[in-house]
């Protein structure tokens, strides 16, 4: 029997043993000098030395963010409904309403236009996702926030590594978050990562992170508990001293579908970007649903849909929105193995059944 390929791997090797049971040796298993030191390695890695601040989750690092930069009721953020639900559902719990716009078809991130259409008197700030790991369009992103005051908070859980014009996401925003999820670039076990732009947003941050007090027991406002284990924070330290090549060979086997599929539409990439390929989504105009069937049932070739089901209209928002590129991306997608653990034969496999599948339905 043909070992099935997976879609999504994580990576867990000797080295990540060994930093949780130097952890669990000294201890000092939650939020520790383990955290304190992956928040800085990874600000020096992935953001140009920006401040880092480590939370349990990506779901938390967002609505700590929103917290911390004053985002509440009454207030609106600008976000794409072709995302994880995480988005606009950290937006939601600030007491705050999501405004779902629509994306620009080609690399599947907001449309610059439907931004600037959304901005209303009650706009905080708007919320791009680097979706897939290619980076939103920030130019034209920046400019529409300077022109109308408002703020960028980056939804970066998907893009480590990433860049638009050189620059590395997560340094655009006045906080910018990546997840830390077992299927991510890297990982923590679970956990997130946010990058912040000023000591006053980074202060706010760190006290709803811990009760509402960076002193023990001197709460300063009413706080959660969204910390990072000291465990969680060993593994993802030695993950940031991989991530550099993982992402190469997820690069290079993305060059390697794109010079081979045939009968589909293979990912863009702006001129402006650099592209980590957290997924290599392909669009499957006729049967996707039929066609990712066949992948897995036929030639073991495992694959994804992200996302079938728009956030306007999941049962927890139901907004009736004209959003025709998002419904359209939403029945087209599908994302194909890419991460670092392919062999070549299972590259081979891939592209072979892609092409078989494509041209039987053609």
């Amino acid at each position: 029997m043909v070992q099935p390929i997976p879609a999504a791997k994580p990576i867990i090797g000797k080295e990540e043993r060994e930093a949780v049971d130097r952890v669990m040796q000294s201890g000092m298993l939650a939020q520790g000098p383990e955290v304190a030191a992956f928040e800085q390695e990874f600000g020096a890695a992935l953001v140009s030395g920006r401040a880092c601040v480590a939370t349990n989750s990506g779901t938390s690092g967002l609505h700590l963010g929103l917290l911390a930069a004053g985002v509440g009721p009454g207030d609106e953020v600008i976000v794409p409904s072709f995302t994880f639900a995480a988005t606009a559902n950290s937006v939601a719990l600030t007491g705050a309403t999501p405004v779902f716009v629509d994306i620009e078809p080609t690399y599947f991130c907001l449309d610059p236009a439907a931004v600037e259409a959304a901005i209303t008197e009650k706009t905080k700030a708007v919320m791009p996702v680097h979706l897939f790991g290619h980076p939103a369009n920030m130019t034209a992103l920046q400019a529409i926030a300077d022109k109308h005051g408002i703020q960028i908070f980056e939804d970066a859980a998907q893009a480590h590594g990433a860049t638009w014009n050189g620059a590395p996401v997560g340094t655009f925003g006045d906080f910018a978050m990546f997840s830390l999820y077992p299927t991510k670039n890297m990982t923590s076990g679970e956990g997130g990562m946010n990058s912040v732009a000023n000591a006053d947003l980074e202060r706010r941050m760190r006290l709803f992170r811990n009760q509402g007090m960076l002193k023990q027991y001197e709460n300063e406002v009413v706080g959660l508990n969204n910390r990072m284990t000291d465990l969680h924070a060993a593994i993802g330290r030695v993950q940031l001293t991989k991530v550099g090549g993982w992402t190469k060979q997820r690069q290079e086997n993305a060059a390697f579908l794109d010079a081979n599929l045939a009968g589909v539409g293979v990912p863009a990439v702006a001129a402006e970007a650099s592209h980590v390929y957290h997924q290599y989504t392909i669009r499957v105009t006729e049967d996707r649903d039929g066609f990712a069937n066949a992948l897995r049932t036929e030639y073991g070739v495992g694959c994804g849909v992200y996302y079938p089901i728009p956030n306007h209209r999941l049962p927890s928002f139901q907004r009736e929105l004209d959003l025709p590129e998002t419904e359209k991306a939403a029945a087209e997608v599908l994302s194909l193995p890419v991460h670092p653990s392919l062999s070549e034969d299972d590259l081979n496999r891939i592209v072979s059944a892609v092409n078989t599948v494509a041209k039987a339905g053609a």
